[in-house]
């Protein structure tokens, strides 16, 4: 069993900052990519960015140029740096890995969410 667990969440006013860490723990042999995805009040789940083992990265349009994704795969952990916030922003954020496990099993696992508003 695998479990992600979110923090660094909140309430922030337009253009100010917050950065998301997430921890994963359990059988894990690997994770290969780590990402995080945000829901609005009814819209769909969306990515935001992912970040391979390797480094490589991959950002929503919406948030290129604003938001930075990194991991330390040692602590097995990925975060996400989030400045000139916007008030579009404002959604639950969730964390998420694809995980091999030390017994051979692979795996989409997901964080509880953390909720992220962003005033006006």
């Amino acid at each position: 069993q695998v479990t992600l667990v979110e923090s660094g969440g909140g309430l922030v006013q337009a253009g100010g900052s917050l950065r998301l860490s997430c921890v994963a723990s359990g059988s894990i042999l690997s994770i290969n990519p780590m990402g995080w995805y945000r829901q609005a009040p009814g819209k769909q789940r969306e990515l935001v960015a992912s970040i391979a083992s390797g480094g490589s990265t991959n950002y929503a349009e919406s948030v290129k140029g604003r938001f930075i994704i990194s991991r330390d795969n040692a602590k097995k952990m990925v975060y996400l740096q989030m400045t000139s916030l916007k008030p579009e922003d404002t959604a639950v954020y969730y964390c998420n890995a694809h995980v091999l496990s030390l017994t051979g099993i692979l795996g989409n696992y997901w964080g509880q969410g953390t909720q992220v508003t962003v005033s006006s």
